[in-house]
Formats: C-alpha cells, sequence, structure tokens
C-alpha cells in the first residue's frame, strides 16, 4: 500500500487517509475494498458513528476526567494526580468560563513513585493551578520532580494551537530521568485546563495588535515564572508554544539556558495578503493537519529527506547536514516559500478574518461536536494503541468544547493558512541578543550603563521528517541566529568570545510528523535528554 506523507500523494493515497484506523485495518483483513467500508458521503472523514457522537456528547466527559485518564498512560505512574480547580464539572448549555475553583478539596496530593516500582525513581508528580494577577488569570501546571537529588534545572513545556499539557503524556516519563532536573508542562493561557478569561484585543495599530496577542501568552509565563521563584530554564514549545517560547525570549531576556523549538508555526515569511495565491490543499500546510493519516507518516520515511540529514537514534548524534541542493533550497537568503498556486476558498478566508475558531464549530455543533472532532482525532492518534487513541480523542474534545478565550489570539497572530503576521524570521536572531541589566534582570528601568547584551543561548530547531510545518523556514533561521553571532563576536574580545553560548542548529526526528513529541517520542525522547544533558555540562 502507498504511503501518504506531508507533500501528498496520489489518488488512491489520499482516498486510504480519509478511514478511521480501525475501518482501515477491518477493510486489510477482510480485503473489502476501503470505498466499501465508508458509510454515507462523510463517513470515511467523520469515523465517529452519530449514535456513538450522541452518546459520548450526553456523557459530557470532564476536561479534569479526560486529562487524568490520558495521563494514566505515563510508564510507572498508576494513579496520576489530577487537580479539580477547573475541569471538574462539564460544561453546561451555556458555556462555561473554565474558572478557577480555590477550594481546598480541588487540589491534588502529590504523588510518589519509588525506587521499588519505578526504575528511574523515587520522583513526585503534581498536578496544580498557579494562580496569577488580574480576574480568573490561572495556568494549569503538570511537573515531575527528582527526588533525593540536588535540582538544578527546570525544563517548561508549552503544547501548541488548543492542546494541552496531556498530550505530553509520552514524554514526562523520559525527560524526568535526567538528573538535577524538575520538568514543568503548562497548560496557555485560556487554553487546556487553565482559566479562561475573555480575550480581547484593545490596539488598532496592526503591529500593536500582534504584540497585544502576544503578551497574552508570555506575560502569563513570566507572571508564572516569577511565582515559582525560577531563575532560569530550558524552554521547549512545540507549534504555536514555539512561536510564543519565542517572543518570550524577545520579550523577557536573561531567564532561558536553552530555546528548544518543535515544529515551531510562523517562521517564514508571509507569501501572501489574503487574496494572493495558496498551495494547492494537498501541499499546504494547515490542511495536511487535519487530512494527515499518521499511521502512514510513522510507519513511512520521507524520500525527499537524505537519511544523514536525520537524527539516529543508535548514537543520538545532532547531525545538521544537507545535500548541497538542500542547502540551496532551504538556506538561500530568500527566506519566501516559492510562489503560491491556489487561493484560499473565500469562506475560509471570511471565517479566519472573522475570528471564527474551529472549536467554535464543534461547540455550535451540539451533539455532532464529538463526530467532527473525530475527523482530526482518527487521523492524528492512528498510529497509537486504540485504547490511547480513544483517551486522547475525549480529551481533545473535552478541550475543545470548552469556552473560547486564548483560541481567539490566532487570528491576530497568523493569516489564513497558518503563515505568521509577524513572521519570526524577521527576529529570531534577536534570541540572546537582547540588552540586560549587569545582573542579568530586564532592562526597562536600568540605566544605560548598567546594560549588558546577552551572550546568546543555544536554539534547536525540531521537525519530523514527514512534517507539515516548513522545514526550510527552520534551516532559514538556523542561518539567521548563526549569522548573528559571527557579527556580534566581530569586535569582541576574546573573554566575550569565550563566555558566548549562542548556536543554532536544526533537526529532523525520522517517521514523525508535525507532532513530533508524539509521533517519534523515542527518539526525541532521547535527543532531549541529550539537549538538557548539554545544559547541565555548561554550568
Amino acid at each position: 500500500m502507498t504511503a501518504t506523507t506531508a507533500n501528498g500523494g496520489n489518488d488512491d493515497t489520499r482516498m486510504r487517509t480519509q478511514q478511521s484506523p480501525l475501518a482501515s485495518k477491518r477493510a486489510r483483513e477482510s480485503n473489502i475494498p476501503a470505498e466499501e467500508n465508508r458509510k454515507g458521503k462523510f463517513g470515511g472523514f467523520f469515523t465517529l458513528g452519530y449514535k456513538e457522537g450522541f452518546n459520548q456528547w450526553w456523557a459530557n466527559i470532564p476536561a479534569a476526567a479526560a486529562e487524568h485518564t490520558v495521563l494514566s498512560y505515563i510508564p510507572y505512574l498508576r494513579k496520576p494526580p489530577t487537580h479539580t480547580q477547573t475541569g471538574s464539572a462539564p460544561p453546561s448549555t451555556n458555556a462555561s468560563t473554565m474558572s478557577l475553583d480555590p477550594s481546598m478539596d480541588k487540589e491534588a496530593a502529590p504523588v510518589k513513585t519509588s525506587s521499588l516500582v519505578d526504575p528511574y525513581g523515587p520522583r513526585q508528580w503534581n498536578s496544580q493551578m498557579v494562580k496569577l494577577g488580574g480576574k480568573n488569570r490561572a495556568l494549569n501546571e503538570f511537573s515531575v520532580e527528582r527526588l533525593d537529588e540536588a535540582h538544578e534545572q527546570n525544563l517548561v513545556m508549552l503544547h501548541g494551537y488548543g492542546a494541552g499539557l496531556g498530550f505530553f503524556y509520552k514524554n514526562f516519563e523520559g525527560l524526568s530521568r535526567v538528573p538535577g532536573w524538575t520538568v514543568y508542562a503548562l497548560d496557555l493561557l485560556g487554553m487546556g485546563r487553565s482559566s479562561r478569561p475573555p480575550f480581547r484585543v484593545h490596539a488598532k495599530d496592526r503591529q500593536k495588535s500582534i504584540s497585544e496577542a502576544e503578551d497574552w501568552f508570555v506575560d502569563a509565563l513570566e507572571e508564572w515564572r516569577v511565582k515559582r521563584n525560577i531563575d532560569r530554564f530550558t524552554l521547549l514549545g512545540h507549534s504555536l508554544g514555539g512561536y510564543m517560547a519565542v517572543a518570550y525570549a524577545l520579550k523577557y531576556p536573561g531567564h532561558l539556558n536553552k530555546l528548544i523549538l518543535a515544529s515551531p508555526v510562523g517562521i517564514p515569511e508571509d507569501p501572501y495578503a489574503v487574496n494572493a495565491a495558496m498551495p494547492d490543499p494537498s501541499d499546504s500546510t494547515l490542511t495536511n493537519e487535519f487530512f494527515q493519516d499518521q499511521e502512514a507518516t510513522t510507519e513511512h520515511s520521507n524520500p525527499k529527506i537524505p537519511d544523514p540529514a536525520k537524527t539516529t537514534g543508535d548514537n543520538n548524534n545532532f547531525l545538521n547536514t544537507r545535500s548541497t541542493a538542500q542547502k540551496q533550497d532551504l538556506s538561500g537568503d530568500d527566506t519566501t516559500p516559492s510562489a503560491p498556486r491556489k487561493p484560499l476558498p473565500k469562506w475560509l478566508t471570511y471565517l479566519w478574518d472573522a475570528n471564527i475558531s474551529p472549536f467554535s464549530l464543534v461547540r455550535w455543533a451540539g451533539p455532532l461536536g464529538p463526530r467532527f472532532v473525530s475527523g482530526w482525532t482518527s487521523r492524528r492518534f492512528s498510529h497509537l494503541p486504540p485504547d490511547e487513541a480513544q483517551a486522547l480523542h475525549n480529551y481533545a474534545y473535552s478541550l475543545f468544547k470548552q469556552r473560547g478565550s486564548g483560541e481567539y489570539a490566532l487570528a491576530y497572530i497568523l493569516a489564513p493558512g497558518a503563515f505568521a503576521r509577524s513572521p519570526l524570521i524577521r527576529r529570531i536572531h534577536g534570541v540572546g541578543r537582547q540588552m540586560i541589566a549587569t545582573n542579568g534582570s530586564a532592562t526597562s528601568s536600568v540605566a544605560l550603563a548598567q546594560q549588558r547584551r546577552e551572550n546568546g543561548i543555544p536554539v534547536v530547531l525540531m521537525y519530523g521528517e514527514n512534517d507539515w510545518m516548513d522545514i526550510a523556514g527552520g534551516y532559514a533561521a538556523e542561518q539567521k541566529i548563526n549569522e548573528e553571532k559571527e557579527r556580534a563576536l566581530q569586535s569582541a574580545s576574546a573573554e566575550e568570545k569565550k563566555n558566548d553560548r549562542g548556536s543554532a542548529k536544526c533537526l529532523i526526528i525520522k517517521k514523525a510528523g508535525h507532532h513530533v513529541y508524539l509521533d517519534g517520542f523515542e527518539e526525541f525522547n532521547e535527543v532531549m535528554r541529550e539537549e538538557m544533558m548539554d545544559v547541565s555540562k555548561r554550568r
């Protein structure tokens, strides 16, 4: 059977991707043509039946319960802690505000795993809400702390658009093996099980509106850092979380030891102005998030990427090599993608500009909501065991149906088609090169004589080899960052050159798509552990 990749395939392949994993399996086992297994015009896309969808809508699983089920698949953690300060009750017909309930009985006690049941223990697992300033502002946090050893380093993980920290369930155990590290995962403000205050942008100016939307998230992250009394940390962001990680590094310099961007959105230049041509659906980025079948993504290599450019799971080498042709295509001076060919549908542009999110459609759909969500989850999690895929489907739906909040920032940050309105390629070279006070704090109220420039931070960009995100943007960002380091050190002293920590590299995870942390979690975890140990060695 021909596999499909992020670059599309033939008609037979596209037909195959419109099946649920269970339908695909039944078709293979019974040798029944795929077309005969489909029910109705959209039966192969919305894989959940009407009755099953209605039953799930009627059951109305609370977000806290759905998150708890997903986290129960973490190895060695039999009963994960799950606070119920948010998401403990299902939304009513009037959308829930996902407000914070400070009651003591809603808190979760930490869970410890001893070395008797946990070969990498002892460890302590915790779930809690971190209250921020202002009305109804709090971040959902899941953390893993190593016991009986000094805590020297912190890893903070940020999820992508509309997702939640539960999507990292394949990573918590593997990443918390590194000695001296505490691992934190956060739900972005207004997403996941964090509180959902009303999202509003007051600025009228285009650039100020973009900055205000970014600040909604990065200001909350900085406030969380202060609350947690963390001076420096390593920041990992996936997709929209990667975009926000860059925005954080630029606005709040001096607090990162390393920046890791997993298939970040928003790096390349925006090649169109809404009405300009766009790539065909089979080639476009955002389309593949909904139509790409992960069963094919995780089982097949992308022939367009040579093996030397992929990380090797055997010895975990970090290879930045690429062929001469790739260097010319991916690292040229022109960072703008090739000329688009097909315009976006007018209805999509209208909904995007009207700031009607995909989750609004799920909420409006009522009993059809779970069925609509299954069109995405059946493909996104098709490579996972059925019980885990079902748990993630329930978790995703439980989050999607919550009251809209942070999701409305997307239209201010990205133009239709998932290109940034303020592309990171224009500013990512400033990461690790901002002015800070001599004591390492922010410079807003510090005299110029007391300021110094950051001495760079390592930046790692990771993509799946079948990623629908623009890998070329990653290589272009790598080049920009390294060029800025060269420029900054031209007049530097020998001591300054010795102390400079700036670097950039682009890594490719084999047999993974956009969700590299989930599709290729074993290799991803191994790569991450190497990066974390590198931070420890630099102290």
